[in-house]
């Protein structure tokens, strides 16, 4: 298949290779033991261990770094090895050709250049593609950024997960509908920066420590900040928004 390179503003014009699944797989950073379970199947909520108040661990690399330190961004059609290893099904909502395999070029806490890759439904590819090129003008570090795998929907909670993701198909939280993420409509940018919280329940289950919102730290997405600012230029909302649950880390083309 061959990636289009969009042209976006100082871009690089080579594409980055796919990686197989077994070595995305074994690059995949070492997590913390399970947590117990709450009754509605997520892990306790437990405080935020200390040196993650301030987290800004390094990106480990899945996809080859950039040559330059500039933005690239590519899209093209889902090659069979990337779909292999996502937790695409044929029971999902939506079928492999209505989504892209979208690459980006983003800045790491440790001020490097990677390379992520995300998978998106078709008709916001390019669309995401520029917002990550806003981020990455703007400075905005990311942890790191794969494609989800089957094998982590079914996974004890660590609770300290940080992947910047868009498809992956599965149910809203606590709802029986599919989630906007199930149609590749939606992403989630630095997770443990900006939890999920709904009632008693915070996601990811050790990041208590950024709901407290006015102690800036590097990561964190604020309203009126480069991350809401770069959705809400293509038409996206945020979960930051939102009254119940509030979810900090979530854009969205449906609202949902």
């Amino acid at each position: 298949m061959t990636a289009a390179v969009l042209a976006l503003p100082a871009c690089a014009t080579e594409a980055p290779r796919v990686v197989p699944a077994a070595q995305v797989q074994a690059q995949v950073p070492v997590q913390r033991p399970p947590l117990p379970l709450r009754p509605d199947g997520h892990g306790e909520v437990r405080p935020t261990p200390p040196e993650l108040v301030d987290r800004r661990l390094p990106t480990r690399d899945v996809l080859p770094p950039p040559d330059a330190d500039e933005f690239v961004a590519t899209v093209e059609p889902v090659p069979d090895e990337v779909l292999a290893r996502s937790t695409w099904t044929p029971e999902c909502p939506v079928q492999p050709p209505d989504l892209r395999y979208v690459t980006v070029v983003f800045r790491g806490f440790d001020g490097a250049a990677h390379t992520g890759e995300l998978l998106v439904a078709a008709s916001v590819a390019e669309d995401v593609a520029a917002v990550f090129g806003e981020l990455f003008a703007a400075g905005f570090p990311i942890e790191e950024m794969r494609v989800t795998t089957g094998a982590e929907l079914t996974a004890p909670p660590t609770g300290d997960g940080n992947n910047t993701t868009a498809f992956v198909c599965r149910r809203a939280v606590g709802l029986t509908r599919w989630s906007a993420h199930a149609l590749g409509l939606a992403v989630d940018v630095n997770p443990f920066q900006n939890p999920y919280r709904r009632d008693d329940l915070v996601l990811p289950e050790l990041a208590s420590a950024y709901l407290d919102r006015d102690t800036a730290r590097p990561g964190m997405i604020h309203d009126g900040g480069p991350v809401v600012a770069a959705f809400e230029r293509i038409g996206w909302t945020w979960g930051g928004d939102w009254s119940s649950p509030v979810d900090l880390h979530h854009f969205s083309e449906t609202g949902t």
